[in-house]
């Protein structure tokens, strides 16, 4: 994995005029007055694929392989980043996998796939890493920079945000705006210290958008209860027809994203290089500093 920075210039000017907009759209006095509740906005995730693209074992007796990762980023309130790193290991994925990878010797290292395409993957979980994140000493928010006051300042109520978050979409050229909402939108419920109010919002917004709808009452893979939003989006026609399915479990409670799976298919057919899932297992402050994700 690398750490990468983005063009900020024209951004840095966007995200200022776009922030003294939302106060301009009525945000609440008191959402402005936020004050951080802990040294670090933090969010601690684990991703895992539903399957490496390639299989492994014998031409007859196939498996797949899930790859697992944990990453962390700790968000200070002057807009300073860290972001750690670590593989977890690579398994075989369903009961059935796991019973042609006991026939194919239990293997815990895989170099080649059935196809000859060389790969490299391990049981064994990663060392780790930890760095700073980028030089902008603000925060990522659709797609402009943002300072912590700004975002304390995004409006509170859904309609305003929405309008906000459209006009921003504008600006930075989206050409598909409902898209860009349906993306953007659950970004409020994890990746920045946004107040609670806002996150409110943003999730009240996006059960106004075409093709979202409410799930009812769910749990993630941890067993954590809270509301499914469940995202329906298709593209393409034949065998080039895509379908997706996005299903996202929110603490209402605390108002945060708890999960994230996602399934695709391709002309009828499991698409797992667009399938994956997320499970956020902390979102919030802390007063805990940046470290390499632990194994446990």
């Amino acid at each position: 994995m690398t750490f990468a920075t983005v063009p900020t210039r024209r951004l840095i000017t966007l995200g200022v005029a776009l922030a003294v907009g939302a106060t301009v759209l009525g945000a609440p006095a008191a959402v402005a007055a936020t004050p951080p509740e802990g040294a670090y906005w933090h969010t601690k995730t684990m991703t895992t694929t539903s399957t490496h693209p390639r299989q492994f074992g014998s031409k007859s007796d196939a498996y797949s392989l899930v790859q697992r990762e944990i990453s962390e980023r700790w968000s200070a309130p002057d807009g300073r980043n860290w972001f750690g790193y670590r593989e977890l290991g690579t398994l075989p994925g369903t009961v059935a996998d796991k019973k042609a990878w006991r026939r194919d010797g239990s293997p815990s290292t895989w170099n080649e796939s059935i196809d000859g395409k060389t790969v490299k993957l391990s049981a064994e979980p990663a060392k780790g890493r930890l760095a700073p994140a980028g030089r902008e000493r603000k925060f990522w928010v659709a797609e402009q920079w943002l300072t912590y006051d700004e975002v304390q300042r995004l409006p509170a109520d859904p309609s305003r945000l929405k309008d906000w978050l459209t006009k921003a979409g504008q600006v930075g050229r989206e050409d598909d705006i409902p898209g860009w909402l349906e993306y953007t939108l659950p970004e409020f419920l994890h990746d920045f210290p946004a107040p609670k109010e806002v996150r409110t919002a943003a999730y009240q917004a996006l059960l106004t958008l075409p093709g979202v709808r409410a799930g009812g009452a769910a749990k993630d893979g941890l067993g954590r209860p809270g509301a499914a939003v469940v995202l329906d989006s298709s593209s393409g026609k034949g065998k080039k027809a895509t379908v997706v399915k996005v299903s996202l479990i929110v603490d209402t409670g605390r108002m945060v994203l708890l999960s994230r799976d996602q399934k695709a298919t391709l002309d009828g057919k499991a698409f797992p290089e667009m399938s994956s899932n997320k499970t956020l297992i902390q979102v919030g402050w802390t007063d805990s500093p940046p470290a390499v994700p632990a194994l446990s």
